[in-house]
């Protein structure tokens, strides 16, 4: 694992002004090499060709009929869902338009209409996320319902299946992927009915309705009982798995933040997020998830832009002391399968945090 983990012995970041001054000189140092540039050629590519390969793979899924072939369908449609959901996720940060409002209706139209995730719980639960990466009570991804990723979570009084699942997470973690697209699309529905501010909900009851059961419709009008099952297991599952691998990489296995403890920006979004290093097709692959550090310290930059900015901000970081984490990809699940079987088991001091020792440093 290729790391930049220098010891850090200085002050503390929420009680001086100098965090906020180093995260403001990085910042001018990315707009002046023209990196927060939108990339509108792109981004219009991408979007002509979203609705033209679900509209593709759906004539090819009519012409093929009732067949276990269409397992291969489902598949291919797995993948795409999946990049079109990368795509909602760069329009809901802004990286696309300048424009806010045609960002949420890009994000709404992709995440929604077509590919049945509501744009307005995942906006929700994501804004949180990177506003306090990796910090208890704040983070809703690191509460998890099935895998425990802190020892505080891991520490709480569940059934006995529950607590047999935990002691073995390990092994079942890429399993349970499986289920993560039918859990996404669950959620979603659950969150555009349930009480509570949502910008319009209206909008996305409509596209979300129109979605799932036009989908339904279809693919039980196409396949017979069995097959339609089959294939919705498939395309679920896959999707879910997908999606699940994308994510996992990005910080699971770093540093859990206290939740009393202060961190200024620049620390906090990159000494909880790890990249994963690789050729240019990983980046297609992740949908540019693979740079997590610069996609945490700059959200609005565009995918493109993201694979030069790594080194600069990398090189910025290991000049100021700043721990930068980069390893591979098989290496990162390797990483995350180790660390939540230790927190599963119940072991003590799960992970060696850097914050602490940076706070007994002091």
């Amino acid at each position: 694992m290729d790391t930049i983990r220098p010891t850090i012995r200085t002050h503390e970041p929420d009680r001086t002004s100098h965090g906020a001054s180093t995260f403001t000189d990085l910042a001018l140092l990315v707009r002046t090499r023209g990196l927060m540039r939108r990339r509108y050629g792109y981004y219009w590519t991408k979007l002509i060709a979203a609705p033209l390969a679900v509209a593709s793979c759906l004539v090819v899924f009519v012409w093929i009929g009732d067949s276990w072939w269409q397992l291969l369908t489902a598949a291919v449609l797995a993948v795409v869902f999946t990049q079109i959901a990368f795509l909602g996720h760069d329009a809901a940060h802004r990286q696309i338009f300048v424009s806010g409002r045609w960002n949420d209706w890009i994000s709404i139209i992709l995440g929604d209409l077509l590919v049945g995730m509501s744009y307005g719980w995942w906006q929700h639960k994501h804004t949180r996320h990177h506003a306090n990466p990796n910090k208890l009570g704040s983070d809703p991804d690191i509460e998890l319902p099935v895998i425990a990723v802190t020892e505080e979570s891991a520490a709480r009084h569940h059934g006995r299946v529950v607590t047999w699942l935990r002691a073995h997470q390990g092994l079942f973690f890429f399993p349970i992927l499986l289920f993560e697209g039918l859990s996404l699309h669950a959620s979603s529905v659950r969150r555009v009915f349930v009480r509570g501010r949502l910008e319009r909900r209206w909008a996305e009851i409509t596209f979300l309705t129109l979605r799932m059961v036009s989908y339904l419709v279809l693919v039980f009008l196409v396949l017979s009982p069995g097959i339609a099952f089959a294939f919705l297991g498939v395309q679920l599952g896959l999707f879910g798995f997908y999606m699940g691998i994308a994510f996992a990489p990005n910080h699971k296995g770093m540093p859990v933040v206290p939740r009393d403890m202060k961190l200024d920006f620049l620390r906090r979004q990159v000494m909880m997020s790890r990249n994963i290093h690789g050729p240019r097709f990983l980046d297609v692959a992740m949908g540019g998830l693979n740079y997590q550090i610069e996609h945490h310290l700059f959200p609005s930059m565009p995918r493109p832009h993201l694979r030069r900015a790594a080194p600069l901000i990398a090189e910025y970081c290991r000049d100021r002391g700043v721990p930068y984490t980069t390893t591979g990809l098989f290496a990162s699940y390797g990483i995350v399968i180790r660390y939540i079987n230790r927190v599963g088991l119940g072991e003590r001091d799960v992970f060696t945090c850097p914050l602490i020792d940076q706070r007994s440093h002091i």
